[in-house]
């Protein structure tokens, strides 16, 4: 095992220097096409010191709820680790169309590098009060309020809150997403509907381990970890799942209404449906889950330099055969977090508070697969120059989660995680 993962780790530092070489900026030769010119190319490296206490994370096969876990006997254990690279390619390809190509490399995923996004966008002109938009291919749905920009990163901290995190994960479907916006007055509405497959695997982490919160983006390849399944789900599921996958063939939809008034607050609601079925299943033990969701979010300006956010969610997910009255997983989850985030010249101060459960009622499911839980973060950012940031978090988590005596542990455990982290953006 030890030389499986010293291979991964040479694997992914050898993908990660060759991300860093491709994204050092080139003079671009004469007749260079617009497609291909240097400032279409855009990368991020995120160096960082990490230590943490508490259970083995669910990277480790753990139940553990952060990226990072504790060492032998739950010990503070920090490290150094070269947590992402990642290259991100925009080309512009006529027509109003614009490409985005996005890959990664992340530290303990199951590829050294994988495609993390891949779309094009049709943004013409306004020409009015109406603005129009469209994008098809591989990306997230616009729920997150934390993530920005091409590289889908989080700003001001380091660790996403609990539902950004595994919309991160699991929710990222091959997409046929239209928009349309319409200035009345001074504020502004707008609609997006999408229609979607290759997601119908999307709550099973959420299932089989609970949220957690990490900054580790999903893959289109690549497989994420279960930990210890019941004697039942053993040999029902595989030991993996893999977050973009086509089973049933049938298209999932998602819709979102987003209202801006006059005062600096954006007001959205987001509702998901992949519409899965329960009974599908793949060779290799990949089951359909029929998952839906609705979420609000709030983004409020209290002042030049402060904002808040808060988002909620809450849905349910089902998979394998029925019997009686219930699937083999049913669960019900909800999550809530509030953000503030206040700039005082180049350093920026976030504090944010999440609370989140499931509860679980599946007929091969032991209601100790339920849990509850909360987290306290607080981030500072100093911007050292355009191109590089400093950031540095505390991260503390409380959750219980029955399932945990499986592995030895107590239900209810605490961890607190500490990073520090050098972004550079080339």
């Amino acid at each position: 095992m030890e030389i499986v993962r010293a291979s991964k780790r040479r694997a992914f530092d050898l993908a990660s220097a060759g991300l860093l070489g491709l994204c050092l900026p080139a003079a671009a030769p004469a007749g260079t096409p617009a497609w291909l010119a240097p400032d279409t190319v855009s990368g991020t490296i995120d160096l960082r010191l990490a230590g943490a206490d508490g259970e083995p994370s669910w990277t480790d096969d753990g139940f553990g709820k952060a990226r990072f876990g504790g060492g032998d006997g739950g010990g503070f254990s920090p490290r150094p680790v070269l947590a992402e690279a990642e290259l991100v390619w925009r080309p512009p390809l006529g027509w109003d169309l614009t490409g985005t190509l996005a890959v990664a490399a992340q530290h303990e995923q199951d590829y050294p590098v994988d495609l993390i996004e891949a779309f094009v966008t049709w943004r013409p002109v306004p020409r009015g009060k109406t603005r129009l938009s469209a994008r098809a291919g591989l990306m997230w749905p616009s729920v997150s309020l934390e993530h920005e920009g091409p590289a889908w990163a989080v700003t001001d901290m380091i660790t996403p809150s609990a539902i950004n995190s595994w919309i991160g994960e699991e929710v990222k479907p091959v997409a046929v997403e239209g928009t349309v916006s319409r200035a009345l007055g001074s504020q502004r509405v707008s609609a997006t509907l999408a229609v979607f497959g290759f997601n119908d695997t999307a709550g099973t982490l959420l299932s089989f381990r609970g949220w957690a919160m990490h900054d580790l983006k999903a893959g289109a390849f690549g497989l994420q970890k279960l930990p210890p399944l019941n004697n039942f789900m053993l040999f029902a599921q595989a030991a993996e799942t893999r977050p973009t996958i086509e089973i049933d063939d049938r298209p999932g939809f998602y819709g979102k209404l987003a209202w801006s008034p006059a005062a600096p607050v954006q007001l959205e609601a987001f509702y998901y449906a992949n519409r899965g079925v329960p009974e599908a299943v793949t060779p290799s033990l990949q089951w359909g889950w029929d998952t839906r969701f609705l979420h609000l979010g709030l983004r409020a300006d209290l002042g030049p330099r402060t904002r808040l956010l808060a988002q909620a969610l809450s849905g349910t997910t089902e998979m394998g055969i029925e019997e009686g009255a219930h699937y083999w997983v049913e669960t019900r989850y909800r999550a809530a977090y509030l953000r503030a985030t206040h700039e005082a010249g180049r350093v920026a101060l976030s504090g944010r508070f999440d609370l989140f459960d499931s509860r679980e009622r599946g007929s091969e499911m032991e209601r100790e697969e339920s849990e509850e839980g909360w987290a306290l973060t607080g981030a500072g950012r100093l911007r050292l120059s355009d191109e590089a940031a400093l950031l540095v978090e505390a991260l503390h988590i409380d959750s219980r989660r029955g399932t945990r005596l499986r592995a030895g542990a107590a239900p209810r455990q605490s961890q607190s995680v500490v990073q520090l982290a050098l972004r550079l953006t080339l």
